[in-house]
């Protein structure tokens, strides 16, 4: 149900599962001051029980960007923070408490695809189309795009998208790597439910390596990053449930890995 807390948001637990839905239908899901805060709050405050988080968008886009009307009078001082404002909110996603599968459908557009890159895993449906329009509105990437975005496609096809103002259907975006998974119209709901499902079975301290420490890894040096692998694997073999599931499959009581 809908929470005052988190206006233009709803949050539903399902099993072990948030999932968290844009509700700003009208405006295609246009990211607001306040949606943008509500976002903040809502990854903050997540129910213990969750394990994962699935994010949708309500009506004909998972969302087409930044709300304009919010900046158009924006002095530089306030452009700065309120880009560290986004920042702050897509942190709560990509270093949160869970992994984040998104649904990305219709427009996934400057904000949206920001945030979508947010997410650790991207579901996308075959209406799905992306593009970085900034350039065109003598604008610049402010949601952590510049960082994000370009590690996914490259900083070549980044550049083309911002200075051509390029349209990427949902195929073309998946072969640049924006999506894990195409799917059907219609069908990217169920196909997250499921990976959430399957990620919130996972060990926690396993979903907190990925999530935390192999970003920074890939940021270190090779000898750096090594080093830290092995602190990491450290602290997941050493967990407690990590023992119990380790005994588990040496005992013949869990499933072997799975072949899709």
């Amino acid at each position: 149900m809908k929470s005052d807390e988190f206006p233009l948001l709803k949050l539903e637990l399902i099993g072990a599962v948030a999932r968290v839905t844009i509700c700003r239908p009208a405006k295609r899901n246009a990211l607001s001051d306040e949606l943008i805060n509500s976002l903040r709050r809502c990854f903050d405050n997540l129910p213990a029980e969750a394990r994962a988080v699935v994010l949708v968008g309500e009506g004909s886009a998972f969302c087409a960007g930044l709300d304009l009307s919010e900046v158009r009078e924006n002095t530089t001082t306030e452009a700065v923070l309120h880009s560290r404002m986004w920042h702050a909110a897509f942190e709560r996603i990509s270093f949160g408490a869970v992994p984040v599968v998104v649904v990305m459908h219709g427009a996934v557009v400057g904000g949206g695809l920001e945030l979508a890159s947010a997410c650790h895993i991207r579901v996308a449906e075959e209406s799905a189309f992306y593009a970085l329009p900034e350039g065109s509105r003598g604008l610049f990437v402010g949601g952590g795009g510049s960082v994000r975005i370009s590690r996914l496609i490259g900083v070549s096809r980044m550049t083309d998208l911002m200075l051509t103002g390029r349209v990427l259907t949902s195929q073309e975006g998946h072969e640049a790597g924006i999506s894990h998974y195409l799917v059907q119209n219609g069908h990217g709901v169920d196909k997250a439910m499921e990976l959430a499902q399957r990620i919130a079975a996972n060990a926690p301290m396993t979903s907190y390596g990925v999530m935390h420490v192999l970003p920074r890894i890939a940021d270190q040096s090779i000898q750096d990053g090594m080093v830290t692998e092995s602190l990491m694997a450290s602290v997941a073999a050493s967990d407690p449930e990590t023992r119990g599931r380790l005994a588990a499959f040496l005992d013949g009581k869990s499933n072997k890995v799975r072949v899709d």
